[in-house]
């Protein structure tokens, strides 16, 4: 039988760990924490959370159990396609989309995604200083959208108003009905600006990825125009964001950290690896959500069905189970199993992608600007949410 740690917490003990989790700025010894109380923590009927590796990847590997259906409410009017629904629905559709993400199409688009790149760094390069997050790695994964869906260059504004109102609907607005009501009203945006450009592809089929969507059959049907909405929904919001906030984390750690970043510019060979500890490191996608669908038990810590369950998986990253030297970050580790891209069958589709965005970045900007320092005076502000710095500033 597989062992579990032993733990014996207060209710009020993991709410406070739990409350201190909300702090962005440097999770990992919070998750050390979190992790000391137990592989798994239930602090109230209702909720579970999986901190640890083996707990995370109990939850993630089993769909029947901990259910990804439908948990998503972002301004989205259905379940976002392949996110929010489980098998067998899920598996019909990474039968198309998968093969649209392998690793041999993604270093196809590699000198694509550097021009693209270089193009913002052009713009800041002889000035010696930058705002990173709103200059470069803010529009840059955008960019790369525009290039995959066929899209010219000036829409570029146009896709990061869309999905800021999905992810930051009114900037700093905190009311809940307000917040909702921007988010729904951009949703319907998102579906009508995608629906005008299949119409445009269906008359004028093009070289990009919406014109395979309306192309492509599964076992002899092709997909609906709402699931092809509902995958582009899901691509505008979850294929931006993350890489924007890997790219400011990972340079925020770098700018403070020369000998990772004299690695790097010194050693380009080291880049594939550094990308990789820096996703396990930074984890900038905290959490992942289940709903468990019966009652069952997350490494002894009870669960109702009906709850949901918060999957930590920047905990499971610093897990000293599965990294025994969790806390160094390690450009030579042999072995990096980081949950970084999720686990399961809802494992992260475009990782391929993301990879090939960050090794880029990385590449480029080192050849370019291989010394460079956060903007002396600045404290970097780690919001809620999602893991990103939203006021990176670097000099050189």
């Amino acid at each position: 039988m597989e062992s579990t740690r032993e733990f014996s917490v207060s209710a009020s003990e993991e709410f406070n760990v739990l409350e201190q989790l909300l702090d962005l700025k440097a999770p990992q010894p919070k998750y050390q924490q979190l992790l000391d109380t137990g592989e798994a923590v239930c602090p109230m009927d209702g909720l579970a959370v999986a901190a640890s590796r083996a707990a995370v990847e109990q939850v993630l590997k089993d769909h029947k159990l901990f259910s990804a259906e439908g948990l998503v409410n972002l301004g989205n009017v259905r379940p976002l396609i392949p996110l929010s629904v489980d098998p067998p629905r899920h598996s019909r559709y990474r039968k198309i989309l998968d093969p649209l993400f392998a690793p041999r199409r993604m270093d196809a688009l590699e000198d694509d995604i550097a021009a693209r790149f270089n193009r913002f760094v052009d713009e800041f390069i002889d000035r010696g200083a930058c705002h990173f997050t709103d200059e470069l790695a803010t529009p840059f994964p955008s960019a790369i959208f525009l290039g995959l869906m066929g899209l010219p260059w000036d829409e570029l504004d146009t896709l990061l108003r869309l999905k800021n109102g999905i992810l930051r609907p009114g900037g700093s607005e905190t009311d809940p009905e307000k917040r909702g009501a921007i988010q729904a009203a951009t949703g319907q945006e998102i579906y009508a600006y995608f629906d005008a450009i299949l119409d445009e592809r269906a008359e004028r089929p093009e070289e990009d990825i919406l014109t395979l969507f309306l192309q492509t059959e599964i076992e002899g049907e092709k997909l609906t125009r709402e699931e092809i909405l509902d995958i582009c929904f899901l691509f505008l919001i979850a294929g931006l964001d993350t890489v924007t906030d890997t790219l400011t984390c990972s340079f925020a750690f770098l700018a403070q950290h020369p000998e990772h970043r004299k690695r790097i510019a010194a050693d380009p060979s080291s880049i594939p690896s550094a990308v990789e500890e820096l996703l396990r490191w930074e984890t900038p996608v905290t959490s992942l959500y289940r709903l468990a669908t019966d009652d069952t038990e997350i490494r002894g810590c009870p669960v109702k069905a009906g709850s949901i369950v918060t999957v930590l998986v920047g905990a499971a990253d610093v897990d000293p189970a599965e990294f025994p030297d969790a806390t160094d970050v390690n450009f030579d580790r042999e072995v990096n199993r980081h949950l970084a891209f999720g686990g399961g069958v809802h494992r992260c589709l475009g990782s391929h992608l993301a990879r090939r965005e960050l090794r880029v970045a990385l590449r480029e900007w080192h050849r370019r600007i291989p010394e460079y320092e956060l903007k002396p005076g600045i404290e970097l502000e780690y919001p809620s949410g999602l893991r990103t710095v939203e006021n990176l500033e670097l000099v050189w």
